[in-house]
């Protein structure tokens, strides 16, 4: 570890549900590490995963580009994962991401890693997708050996997916959105330490692009019903139509959640590696499945806080 005490690793967005866990790898790995986004105060869950002197936290806002360069003085990598819907998607996304890695260049760091999202594309309906790779590109334009990494959905102890479906679960009834709609989900765990390695090591990583997903393709439905067998739950699964669906997104509502018109959009998709391009494998990580870390954080749904079944204790992070 002391070998790499004078590193110093930035992280935009590091006290966030993924942030935290690049965050802890960096951590591991003996850098030190600068949690930066707009309330820093959120981010002092990192306290406890480093020794003193080795992290510490500063106000910086990727769209202000005195901010980010203040944040990168010093820093020799830099991990961008921030990304909003509503109405700033492309101040924070295209914007953000060009000041990010116009700083670095301009500070001479090693690696800059910019998290994107399965689905970006300069063609996707959704102006989430579409911001997303024009940041992509804006940080390649301004830092050519980037790092972009695209993960599907994520789920872990913190999301506010499996956590949400658990809780709507308790009803008698279970709307599902986009059933037949295909995801690869990947564990925060996986994710996050193949972030961190592709920041440490640019010789290796730098300049790639990576779609990062779990070990199985899974429906919406399929999802559905993984969450239900782990928490032992059983709600009737109600699939809502298309129709339906798309015209209570215009109000921004679905049952037990909000839902802007954009996220509808990216839902007409599905969101799995597109087999061109590398993926955890290139990390040397074999991805856990959901149904073996699961039963760690979605046990408190079942009745009488029980599990259903035998709690497993598995990590795929190596």
């Amino acid at each position: 570890m002391l070998e790499r005490a004078e590193e110093l690793v930035t992280v935009f967005g590091g006290g966030g549900f993924i942030g935290r866990y690049v965050c802890e790898f960096l951590l591991k790995s003996g850098v030190r590490v600068r949690i930066a986004q707009r309330n820093p105060r959120q981010a002092y869950i990192i306290q406890p995963l480093g020794q003193v002197g080795q992290f510490g936290f500063v106000a910086a806002d990727v769209t202000n580009a005195d901010s980010v360069r203040r944040a990168l003085h010093g820093a020799t990598a830099v991990v961008n994962l921030c990304g909003v819907f509503g109405a700033e998607m492309r101040a924070v996304h295209v914007d953000g991401a060009r000041n990010v890695a116009e700083a670095a260049r301009d500070g001479g760091l090693d690696a800059v890693v910019q998290v994107s999202a399965i689905g970006a594309s300069l063609k996707s309906e959704s102006t989430y997708g579409r911001t997303k790779a024009e940041g992509e590109e804006a940080a390649r334009a301004a830092f050519p050996s980037a790092t972009i990494v695209r993960p599907s959905l994520v789920f872990g102890p913190e999301d506010e997916l499996t956590n949400r479906f658990a809780g709507l679960a308790r009803l008698p009834f279970l709307p599902v959105i986009a059933a037949a709609r295909k995801f690869q989900p990947v564990y925060v765990r996986d994710l996050g330490k193949a972030i961190a390695m592709a920041a440490l090591d640019p010789r290796r990583f730098g300049g790639k692009t990576y779609e990062i997903g779990g070990p199985q393709v899974m429906s919406m439905i399929e999802l559905h019903r993984a969450i239900l067998e782990i928490t032992g739950q059983k709600p009737e699964i109600v699939p809502l139509p298309d129709l339906f669906a798309g015209l209570l997104s215009k109000l921004g509502w679905l049952p037990g959640a909000p839902l802007t018109r954009d996220q509808w959009l990216m839902l007409q998709r599905d969101n799995v590696p597109s087999g061109e391009l590398p993926g955890l494998e290139a990390f040397g990580i074999r991805p856990a499945p959901l149904v073996a870390v699961a039963y760690e954080w979605l046990g408190r749904f079942h009745k009488g806080g029980k599990f259903a079944g035998r709690r497993i204790h598995l990590t795929a992070t190596n």
